[in-house]
């Protein structure tokens, strides 16, 4: 039998069985439901893409996948060659792997190595931030601060190797003023922490992060995993701040198939780039950089690029404010926008119970958590869609709790 993520087996609810999906529908046996949080806000233009599924038809007519050890391929060359042009400054070295959690800890693997192949042996703390969600593999949970996702880390017992700090400046320079000696790297969600509640700060905080870890010799890591691909507003975080290693997953592909890739810059690279086998990164998923996943990301690139993407997000993030502001009930503790990402958080999770079954009933597939209530649309989104969307979380926010089960 199937065992579900994030769920009590035991008394979990049947989940909903997707039969066919197309743009930004799927479809059960009898129900038309706008996906409003994009599969875990990969899929970014839609489902059933034309284009994408051309693109995995041509290279699965060649190969599905080959191992990158000691092998190689077009589709690796050209997605690699792709994101070095793509990204700012120097970051132009790519470490694939197929998924975000895998990026992230080969993020933190590439920053404890960079230190100890220069013998810094103390270097051995990552600063992160509280709230933070970056993956479900252990020192992924370990630099996340998330109790609802990552309790059974308790067995341990408290970790000596991660601070973890408010997104506040002040904290953010204590921090580095009291561990900066022992700090490999400092990891952030840039502006947009999602699975810790959708919680969003100011730019100005990455950029004095930006500044203190060059001061300290500390590596910067953007986790855009969730916020890249124009989510925050932004093409990426990181053409705002440049970090020295940058992780994207997610929408790489458009949701199609799961993969992602860890990017570093110059400095970090060439921490690397020794006669020594030891300083070798000695780390190889299988499936890193799958034909099909490369031809899918690169094609999902050029759409992006082509069918201006930034500007179909600038429209969502224009109607979503204009439904949106202005909006509020006693029970809502605060709406926030960015980009192509909207939350309501309300004071009591009650407020929001059965919300998935009330969107399910008005056409709209939702997956609220905590007392947290979202949307992450697909880019291919259109007005009348995403106002549906909208319209049916704010209704569910202005009615009684006991008028829904």
């Amino acid at each position: 039998m199937i065992w579900f993520p994030y769920e009590q087996m035991k008394t979990m609810k049947a989940p909903y069985k997707i039969i066919d999906a197309e743009g930004v529908y799927l479809y059960t046996e009898d129900q038309k439901l706008i996906d409003s949080v994009s599969s875990w806000w990969s899929v970014i233009h839609g489902y059933k893409h034309p284009e994408l599924n051309q693109a995995i038809e041509t290279q699965l007519k060649k190969f599905a996948h080959v191992m990158l050890g000691g092998l190689t391929h077009e589709s690796a060359r050209k997605l690699s060659d792709k994101l070095q042009s793509w990204l700012p400054g120097d970051l132009d070295y790519c470490f694939f792997s197929d998924s975000g959690s895998v990026a992230v800890e080969v993020a933190l693997k590439m920053a404890l190595q960079y230190y100890m192949n220069r013998e810094e042996m103390q270097r051995t703390m990552v600063l992160a931030l509280e709230h933070a969600y970056h993956g479900d593999t252990f020192k992924t949970m370990e630099v996340g601060d998330d109790e609802d996702y990552h309790f059974v880390l308790k067995a341990y017992g408290e970790s000596k190797n991660v601070v973890h700090i408010p997104t506040e400046i002040a904290a953010l320079e204590q921090a580095f003023a009291e561990y900066h000696d022992r700090l490999n790297c400092f990891i952030v969600e840039p502006l947009l922490q999602g699975a810790g509640g959708m919680r969003m700060y100011d730019v100005s905080f990455l950029k004095r992060a930006r500044e203190l870890c060059d001061q300290y010799d500390v590596l910067l890591v953007f986790d855009e995993v969730a916020t890249g691909f124009g989510r925050t507003g932004n093409r990426f975080v990181t053409d705002l701040v440049l970090p020295d290693i940058l992780v994207l997953g997610k929408a790489l592909t458009g949701g199609y198939i799961g993969h992602a890739v860890t990017v570093a810059n110059r400095k970090v690279y060439e921490g690397f780039f020794d006669d020594a086998p030891s300083h070798a990164l000695m780390h190889g998923p299988t499936f890193m950089s799958n034909a099909l996943a490369c031809s899918a990301a690169l094609k999902s690139i050029e759409i992006f690029e082509s069918q201006d993407y930034m500007g179909k997000i600038r429209k969502i993030e224009e109607i979503t404010r204009r439904e949106m502001e202005g909006f509020s009930d006693p029970r809502i503790k605060e709406i926030r926008m960015m980009g192509a990402c909207v939350c309501i958080e309300v004071y009591d999770p009650g407020t929001i119970k059965g919300y998935q079954k009330f969107a399910y009933d008005r056409g709209v597939f939702s997956r609220p958590f905590l007392n947290y209530l979202y949307a992450m649309v697909p880019y291919v989104i259109q007005e009348e869609e995403l106002v549906k969307v909208l319209n049916t979380m704010k209704h569910r926010c202005t009615r009684g709790t006991n008028e829904i089960k």
